[in-house]
């Protein structure tokens, strides 16, 4: 199985990488639009500011190639966060491959710490991504902004308020959590990704 991961300046590529070849899969890292559209899967990971790699995708053309890819896509993190409409972050105008909005985080109590970092359980599960099994299972998470509940939402956690965890539609796929940080649950999700 051809697999690419979309290199562009995020944070998480080789952690993603790492956890696919304990999957049994040599993923290759690239730019290229060649190389992107003839593969099988395509993984848009993403650790870090909403504006500034906005304004990297589009340099790149990226931005444009990201939208047209026919194949299964899944954005992790702020990738998922990018494939959104518009983000809180930096004012930024996103992908638009959701029609949805990203939102600050704001604290409702002094025990509400943001960004929200560490495991949380997802629910409501209903995509190819997940099976019975992930219901209610702990995953990882770290992030200040997030996704309100929306007719994409794929999987909903609870922080502060119900939030999209996961989204889905035609070939876009994405999680909030990072699925190469979560463990056995997280392998099992990148495993049903592979299959779809």
């Amino acid at each position: 199985m051809n697999v690419a991961i979309i290199k562009y300046n995020a944070g998480n590529i080789y952690s993603v990488s790492y956890a696919l070849k304990r999957l049994g899969v040599e993923a290759i890292v690239t730019a290229d639009p060649e190389r992107l559209q003839k593969a099988d899967k395509v993984i848009f990971p993403g650790v870090g500011e909403a504006r500034t790699t906005m304004d990297y995708l589009r340099k790149h053309r990226l931005d444009v190639l990201i939208k047209e890819l026919k194949q299964p896509l899944l954005g992790i993190c702020l990738g998922m966060q990018l494939m959104c409409r518009h983000s809180e972050e930096g004012d930024a105008d996103c992908l638009g491959i959701f029609d949805v909005d990203v939102k600050r985080f704001l604290p409702q109590a002094h025990t509400d710490k943001v960004p929200h970092m560490g495991w949380n359980t997802i629910t409501a599960l209903r995509s190819g991504l997940f099976d019975e099994r992930q219901e209610q299972q702990f995953v990882y998470f770290v992030h200040s902004y997030y996704v309100p509940v929306n007719p994409f939402t794929a999987a909903t956690t609870d922080y502060i308020l119900p939030f999209s965890a996961a989204l889905h539609k035609d070939n876009f796929y994405a999680t909030q959590f990072h699925p190469e940080k979560s463990g056995s649950v997280g392998e099992a999700i990148l495993h049903n990704f592979l299959k779809l």
